[in-house]
């Protein structure tokens, strides 16, 4: 597929910008319900509620972690916050870790913006790779901790 030639100088620059916004303005209304889908999922989901999920066998609380973290996903700020609380609660670090590093790299709630966006092939390769990587992670670090303390 060949790119349309740009002009170069300011031409070429103020035709790049309005090539963008026109870009984003027809990406806004997906990125906006990817959004709002998120925060209801959450708002859906309260924490009380996952302190119950947990706790029933290490290697189902990890599979349960990478899957509530992709369907959840969110800010890594916001997900500190989480892990501690559950940490708090008691819910083993090999969950919480799962959880962690798929709320950040996993987007099930994204994946039709990222399919549309990126090619539907590449959305799901980057997702399943990223959800095994997360559960790796999670029997990676739990081991490294052993390890060390």
């Amino acid at each position: 597929m060949s790119r349309p030639s740009i002009p170069k100088g300011k031409a070429g620059t103020s035709d790049a910008l309005a090539r963008t916004l026109r870009a984003f303005v027809q990406m806004l209304p997906i990125l906006l319900g990817m959004l709002l889908l998120t925060s209801l999922i959450l708002a859906w989901l309260p924490r009380t509620q996952l302190l119950a999920l947990f706790g029933k066998h290490a290697s189902l609380d990890v599979l349960l972690g990478a899957v509530l973290g992709s369907v959840a996903m969110g800010h890594p700020l916001a997900s500190y916050i989480l892990g501690g609380e559950l940490l708090a609660g008691g819910v083993s670090l090999i969950a919480v870790t799962a959880l962690i590093v798929s709320w950040v790299t996993v987007g099930v709630v994204q994946f039709p913006a990222e399919a549309l966006l990126l090619g539907r092939r590449f959305a799901l390769t980057r997702n399943l790779l990223c959800f095994v990587s997360a559960i790796a992670i999670a029997y990676l670090t739990v081991g490294m901790m052993r390890l060390l303390g």
